[in-house]
């Protein structure tokens, strides 16, 4: 490991703390929270809204900021402890463990260390509905007092980035299987069926897929900021305008779609008529919004239709993220030969890993970028799920040990992310146990056979079964939905037993899920094995429906790291024909070394 240097970081922070905590006293403020958001509530948020960021220091995709005249506390779940620990060092900042992601741990604090008729800030414009809902209950039996009106960032944040102005392009047939206007069409039967006139929508994947447009505003998502307010009659799309290029806005235009500023979406709300009927979704629809329409409209509270439509993949769909598959299959192979032909000839690093398999990846047809920053993590460093290596920061691969991988691509005709882990050097006992039991736990979920209408979350325990067995956890879900050349993390659907579980959350067919377990050991080593699963009808009986999945992942899994004598049969059959279907898929789009290496590591093995 080299030595890490975050002085250049955390000596900033101090200093802008001390600058908000001034504009906290001059709005009468006593504890101002940052949330991880935007105005669309994304995962992935543009420079402009990486407010937490910017004023702790941390680089997680997931935390909460609250800054008090005498306190600065940041709440991550168990992904990001390791992470939170190192960068908020010497910040001032606390950190504040928390179980999951969706713990409301940060509210109960702010409920017992503020007094009452002190006043709780944050910027209305990116505080979810449903969060504002959760954090007004949590301050009103206390007396204490919110306000959302002002953004604070936009007054001591002297050099914030302006809106993203990336160009907008559109997802072309044959790839986008489906017209724009056909989609609209849907989505209007929808409100009809809901007794809605008009629908409004933030959420940019939705909005992405809803126009069959795709951007790039933030990394790794091919989306762009904007939001829509459909109605019966109109649809329209609020985004900065010269984004779209002229011969786009005219196909818009043909389509019924009329483009209005961006900035114009609370007063498109604001002027909706009083007989007017609005669907949104509290999840994701920010406060600020809500407060922008009138009174008088009426309001249907449900889940963006988009969400459920976008999840479940037509079969034409399907079929494009099976071809994308084995490029991504072939790219990896090439990857893995040079990997193991050059570990030991030539220095590689986890930085070096990030590169290679990113061109790898832009050799194949359809290529657009990465899906998420790879995560490349050598022993240790491969114990933090979320472990990201930076140019101060980062292990060189040489000696003993496991080498963790998880990537993935965004491709014209799919999305894609993948686990391996890689031995390096000899493999020891401990370390092929846990890799086994991970794979064991991984086959489990594979192989499930299930009655239609299970909830996801049900299918968690599944892959946890084997590792809980042996006394052993992991802090995260096992699976999250993706999306077709959209998010790569994607809803509504969550293989967690921490999720809380909703009448969306239904697995269906057309559906694609990961299916990721692990076993971690701070200090030590981490292991991980993803494939992404497509959900497809398996059986009918007497008893109904069934459905089971169809692993779409084609890599080889290291047999290196297995411990034979702790997989059954059937397992090890698993492996075996899953090998074979890799080999066979994979063969005609590889030559020379990567070939060579796919035939090695695809060999089947026996106890």
């Amino acid at each position: 490991m080299t030595s890490s240097n975050q002085n250049s970081v955390t000596s900033d922070i101090p200093l802008r703390l001390q600058q908000l905590r001034h504009a906290m006293r001059e709005h009468g403020i006593d504890a101002y929270l940052i949330p991880s958001a935007d105005p669309h509530l994304s995962e992935y948020l543009p420079e402009r809204w990486q407010g937490r960021q910017h004023y702790s220091g941390f680089t997680g995709s997931v935390g909460t900021l609250i800054v008090t005249n005498d306190f600065a506390g940041l709440w991550v779940d168990s992904r990001y402890w390791a992470q939170a620990e190192q960068q908020l060092a010497g910040s001032g900042i606390q950190m504040m463990k928390i179980a999951t992601a969706a713990s409301t741990l940060h509210l109960d604090w702010l409920a017992a260390n503020l007094s009452a008729r002190q006043v709780v800030g944050v910027d209305g414009a990116v505080l979810g509905l449903a969060n504002a809902r959760a954090l007004q209950a949590a301050l009103d039996p206390q007396g204490i007092r919110l306000t959302t009106k002002q953004d604070l960032l936009e007054q001591v944040w002297l050099d914030r980035p302006e809106l993203p102005g990336t160009s907008i392009y559109q997802h072309a047939a044959p790839f986008a299987t489906v017209s724009r206007s056909k989609k609209i069409a849907d989505l209007r039967q929808q409100l009809l069926e809901k007794k809605a006139t008009c629908h409004f929508i933030s959420t940019v994947d939705d909005i992405a897929w809803l126009f069959d447009l795709r951007g790039a505003d933030v990394s790794y998502n091919p989306v762009f900021v904007a939001h829509a307010l459909i109605t019966l009659e109109s649809a329209n799309l609020f985004v900065v305008l010269a984004k779209i290029p002229a011969e786009l806005a005219a196909a818009l235009a043909e389509d019924g779609i009329s483009l209005r500023p961006y900035e114009q979406a609370a007063d498109a709300l604001a002027s909706l008529a009083n007989d007017a009927c609005l669907l949104l979704d509290p999840r994701r629809i920010t406060l600020g919004f809500k407060q922008a329409i009138p009174d008088q409209v009426r309001i249907i509270e449900a889940i963006n239709p988009t969400v459920l439509s976008k999840s479940i993949k037509s079969a034409e769909e399907a079929q494009y993220v099976r071809d994308s598959m084995e490029q991504d299959g072939a790219a990896l192979c090439e990857f893995f030969s040079w990997f193991e032909n050059s570990l030991g000839t030539e220095e590689i690093t986890e930085l070096t890993i990030d590169q290679k398999i990113t061109a790898a990846r832009a050799r194949q047809p359809h290529f657009i970028c990465a899906s998420f920053g790879t995560i490349a993590g050598f022993n240790a460093n491969g114990a933090m799920p979320h472990y990201r290596a930076t140019p101060e920061s980062h292990a060189r691969i040489s000696g003993n040990g496991l080498l963790l991988i998880d990537s993935g691509g965004q491709y014209l005709n799919g999305t894609t992310d993948i686990t391996r882990v890689a031995a390096v050097g000899n493999v020891s006992a401990e370390q092929k146990r846990d890799f086994t039991l991970v794979l064991k736990g991984m086959i489990a979920l594979s192989r499930m056979q299930f009655p239609r209408g299970t909830y996801s979350t049900v299918l968690d325990t599944a892959a946890r079964a084997p590792i809980w067995a042996e006394g052993i956890n992991y802090g995260h879900g096992t699976g999250h939905g993706v999306g077709y050349f959209l998010n790569v993390h994607e809803g509504p659907q969550s293989i967690s037993c921490m999720a809380i579980p909703d009448q969306h959350m239904v697995m269906q067919a057309g559906m694609i899920t990961s299916n990721e377990p692990g076993i971690y050991r701070p200090g030590k080593w981490g292991v991980r094995i993803e494939n992404l699963m497509l959900c497809v009808p398996a059986v009918n009986t007497e008893f109904g429906e069934y459905l089971k999945f169809e692993t779409l992942t084609l890599c080889p899994i290291d047999t290196r790291c297995l411990d034979l004598a702790l997989l059954r049969e059937d397992e090890l059959n698993w492996l075996n024909d899953y090998h074979a279907s890799v080999l066979q898929r994979l063969a005609p789009h590889v030559n020379g070394t990567a070939l060579a290496w796919l035939q090695q590591r695809t060999t089947a093995v026996e106890k």
